[in-house]
């Protein structure tokens, strides 16, 4: 009974196209360079909100809710994770803010079905993303 239950949720999970994409990415991240990574960060969490807004707008509260916890588990496993507060002064400080407001309207967004919450944290976080690769791999690499 549970085994059935168990290998067609797996199954469902793991569609070929999923298992494609899934390659792509881990392909990508294993031949990445740290810049090339935070950029694939910020990439990715515009595709959940893209997603979430989908989602929210056809009415499929699952789907949101998976694509908006990615978006959060980006920016707190991701590009939180990644800030070095003590070394980046005041910058590093500032995106931890920001971070962690993005993270709050998210949260908003989530429970609200709020599609505004999810625009602002899109417009929040594009300067930033554009910032980032107008440094290309010029940026001194960390030690």
């Amino acid at each position: 009974m549970f085994a059935s239950t168990l290998s067609s949720r797996i199954a469902s999970r793991h569609l070929p196209s999923s298992l494609y994409n899934q390659v792509g990415v881990e392909t990508r991240v294993s031949g990445a360079d740290p810049h090339q990574l935070v950029a694939m960060l910020f990439d990715g969490f515009q595709e959940a909100i893209a997603q979430a807004r989908g989602a929210l707008r056809s009415g499929d509260p699952a789907a949101k809710g998976t694509a908006i916890g990615r978006a959060v588990r980006i920016l707190d496993e991701g590009l939180r994770a990644g800030l070095d507060l003590r070394a980046g002064g005041t910058l590093a400080r500032d995106l931890d803010d920001l971070y962690r407001y993005l993270g709050l309207r998210l949260t908003v967004a989530n429970l609200r079905n709020d599609e505004a919450a999810l625009d602002e944290c899109q417009r929040l976080i594009q300067p930033l993303r554009e910032a980032w690769a107008s440094i290309g791999g010029s940026a001194p690499a960390p030690r």
